[in-house]
């Protein structure tokens, strides 16, 4: 930005900067603090008068001058704190030019809590510097920041100031936290697996492509974590998880973003039925844990976390939570079509898998009528290529997704470990794939390969982060808790 498209308070800001540097203003880096805005508060309830000194550094984001004296908030890592600050305790020259700071300047302090007439816990300060100059003004204090665009493409901004949005990634990293300590506590191992690959396989979307100079190789971005967690599964690492970045190209809504975070974590010698006791376990968990309720609100919902939560099949959501008519039977091969027909739903009219039609149908009928924690199970076989088959009914497979608030919140299965059954179905992906479906997976020999040498038993899941951190934290969109969203560029934005 030219000097010509400052602001005024830009321009008055740079020259206060340099005003500064010719008094030797040199930005120090030489400061040791011994408190935080919180233990000053904490502080101020047990302590009257200057028996002990704190040193606190934070971003100074009001400022009241009275005559020989002022009181301004500054805030650190840990919350906001009023400050007092007498002319006569840091002499003239300090108070004069404290007076031409700014908020937003960023500033150290010395001094003993105290509690003020009014009640509030504050600092009487003895000495104050500045340490970095802010060369822009701060959003309107009352307000904050009301541009939508504004708050995820200068996340700083938002931080700084909303306590509100602060607090939400907090307890973002705690839920994390919470999430990584449950299965360390039950012997799992964390591990990395890579982030690119020559092929995009584990799940069905659509991968993000890139290459790599010096091997002069075509990769893709993970598109799933669960393809080499499978294989250290073969390799005796027989509990293991990995919470990490994943890419899809796919479009972007309250719901989705290109990368997200989850988790996702394979258990030998389980089924689908030992991850869904598992999956409540850990989200009732850190409903009390992280939260410190099991009744949270979500976009106008009152969502009842407390277990036991239901469990009903694919077909049986359809007739009891989807309306239809018991009259069409759903088990049998002509069911979900003539479902679809008789509901005049036009998009799977047209189509003749069992398997997409009935998963079809759950997503027009069932899944955004969900509120509460459901476990939606027996997912048919032809769209779930990595799934072990149901004994009692091969077109079914051994699968669970967990539905919240109309979100897939987790996705599971006892795993397939029939090699040459997980050969078969991967073939049949990569002939879609050939005839254009862009979101089938390709056929990873080495994987193949790895389950020929025997996979036990195993239970495999992936619960998505930032889908669950949004209804934990009561967020609505998804980008109110990544940190930093993708965003068209400025220019097409407007």
């Amino acid at each position: 930005m030219s000097e010509t498209t400052r602001t005024e308070q830009e321009i008055v800001r740079r020259e206060k900067l340099r005003e500064l540097e010719s008094n030797g203003f040199s930005y120090p880096n030489d400061v040791e603090l011994t408190g935080t805005c919180q233990e000053v508060r904490l502080r101020a309830a047990h302590v009257d008068g200057p028996q002990v000194t704190l040193k606190i550094a934070g971003r100074m984001m009001s400022q009241r001058v009275m005559g020989k004296a002022a009181f301004f908030d500054v805030q650190d890592r840990t919350g906001r704190l009023q400050v007092y600050l007498k002319k006569d305790d840091v002499g003239e020259a300090v108070f004069e030019a404290f007076k031409h700071y700014d908020l937003g300047d960023i500033v150290e302090l010395s001094g003993y809590p105290f509690i003020t007439k009014t009640g509030e816990p504050s600092l009487h300060a003895e000495s104050i510097r500045i340490l970095v100059k802010c060369l822009h003004p701060l959003p309107e204090k009352f307000h904050g920041l009301s541009d939508v665009e504004t708050k995820y493409r200068q996340r700083y901004l938002d931080l700084m100031t909303s306590e509100e949005v602060r607090a939400r990634f907090i307890l973002r990293s705690r839920i994390v936290s919470g999430v990584r300590r449950f299965f360390d506590d039950r012997g799992f191992l964390e591990v990395e697996t890579p982030t690119m690959s020559q092929m995009a396989s584990g799940a069905s979307a659509r991968p993000f492509s890139t290459h790599h100079n010096a091997l002069d190789l075509d990769l893709f971005m993970r598109i799933a974590l669960e393809l080499p967690l499978k294989r250290l599964i073969v390799g005796g690492l027989e509990r293991v998880y990995e919470i990490g970045r994943v890419f899809r190209n796919e479009g972007i809504s309250t719901q989705h973003n290109p990368e997200f975070t989850m988790i996702e974590f394979y258990q030998a010698y389980a089924t689908y039925e030992t991850l869904m006791d598992m999956t409540e376990e850990l989200v009732c968990g850190l409903c009390r844990d992280a939260i410190g309720k099991e009744e949270i609100e979500f976009n106008g919902r009152e969502i009842n976390y407390r277990a036991p939560w239901k469990r009903m099949t694919m077909v049986d959501s359809i007739y009891e939570l989807g309306g239809l008519s018991r009259e069409i039977d759903l088990l049998d091969e002509a069911g979900p079509k003539q479902a679809a027909e008789a509901l005049g739903i036009e998009h799977l009219r047209g189509m003749h898998d069992y398997g997409l039609i009935l998963a079809g149908l759950f997503e027009e009928l069932v899944e955004r009528k969900i509120s509460d924690p459901v476990f939606i199970t027996r997912f048919p076989l032809s769209i779930s290529p990595l799934a072990r088959r149901s004994s009692d009914d091969p077109r079914f497979t051994d699968r669970f997704e967990l539905i919240i608030a109309g979100m897939e919140v987790a996705n599971a299965f006892s795993e397939l470990n029939d090699a040459v059954d997980q050969r078969s179905r991967l073939e049949q992906q990569s002939r879609a794939k050939q005839a254009g479906d862009l979101e089938a997976m390709d056929l990873d020999e080495d994987f193949i390969t790895a389950l020929e040498y025997g996979m036990p038993p195993t239970g495999g899941q992936g619960i998505g982060i930032d889908r669950l951190v949004m209804l934990l934290s009561g967020s609505a969109s998804i980008r109110d808790v990544v940190l930093f969203p993708l965003m068209r560029p400025q220019a097409e934005a407007r």
